[in-house]
């Protein structure tokens, strides 16, 4: 077996693109993706689609990009790289409902590869509620945990660990969300490997529309009022406070000198800081806040 070039992977995910599109305007029944080629003036550029006027999906956006062009200096000091030329790949997806009882999801897949020969995948997929439901939670790292079962027993624990001290806001003492998996720099150790990697991420990304669709149709009919959506910006604006603050891809991609409203396409459409809020006790808001920890056992959780 002969080991992808750069550009299959890069056709690959550009497929797996259309694939999670299709899937999200079937599952929300009525909005549709508007795309947005692009060109990086260093080399490659993209494919970004955002999602309007939908029954469910308030803003979301499916990226494809492949770009290329010289390593900038800062990229090759943080991840200790020899100057080469680099290739990266991949896509990455965020989705703000309308529907404070409907979860933010993120999902991103990834390769990248340098003229010397240095190449790694990386991705992950990550669930944030605006309000924790232990049983959705428990769905979502089940399936996550199948997924990953398929291809290494030990993907999921590991990269729920990795997800777990990623998405992670260092300043609130807080996940982001119920976490999910994250892994980076997986490196191939001969052809097959190469394959079963790439083969791993284009798992998740034919599980991401499923994902979604079951939550937009188990939670989006769901009532609300003016307090949950008052709530549900206030998690927006943790969310924000993350990307903004601690996301590494927000940082690769201004650093390589990508293309901002692409990179800042993950923004929800409105959110809100209020200072000192504290929720009510014993109130759905407060057993989120409660719930935001590292290391909570969603598969097996008994409350």
């Amino acid at each position: 077996m002969s080991r992808k070039t750069k550009e299959e992977i890069a056709l690959i995910y550009q497929d797996m693109q259309d694939y999670i599109c299709r899937g999200l305007e079937q599952g929300d029944g009525q909005g549709k993706f508007m795309e947005d080629a692009w060109e990086r003036a260093g080399g490659g550029g993209g494919r970004t689609r955002i999602f309007q006027n939908g029954a469910i999906i308030e803003k979301g956006g499916v990226a494809f990009s492949a770009v290329h062009g010289p390593t900038p200096e800062k990229i090759l000091a943080k991840l200790g790289l020899e100057q080469a030329d680099f290739f990266a790949t991949g896509v990455s997806i965020v989705l703000h409902p309308f529907s404070p009882m409907v979860p933010i999801i993120h999902m991103n897949i990834r390769y990248f590869e340098m003229e010397n020969g240095v190449h790694w995948f990386g991705g992950g997929i990550d669930l944030t509620p605006h309000y924790i439901v232990p049983e959705d939670a428990t769905y979502f790292h089940q399936r996550l945990k199948k997924t990953c079962d398929t291809f290494d027993l030990d993907y999921y624990p590991k990269f729920k660990i990795w997800a777990d001290d990623y998405f992670y806001l260092k300043h609130r003492d807080e996940t982001r969300g119920i976490g999910g998996i994250f892994y980076d720099r997986l490196s191939a150790k001969s052809d097959t490997h190469f394959q079963e990697i790439l083969d791993f991420s284009l798992a998740l990304g034919r599980l991401f529309p499923e994902i979604y669709t079951h939550f937009m149709q188990k939670n989006s009919k769901l009532p609300f009022g003016p307090e949950q959506k008052a709530w549900q910006n206030l998690r927006r604006g943790r969310y924000v406070e993350f990307n903004l603050v601690w996301d590494a891809g927000t940082k690769f991609g201004l650093d390589t000198n990508g293309r901002t409203e692409s990179i800042l396409m993950s923004m929800p459409p409105h959110a809100e800081w209020e200072y000192m809020h504290h929720p009510q006790p014993g109130s759905p808001e407060e057993f989120t806040l409660q719930h935001l920890k590292k290391g909570i056992d969603w598969i097996s959780y008994q409350g």
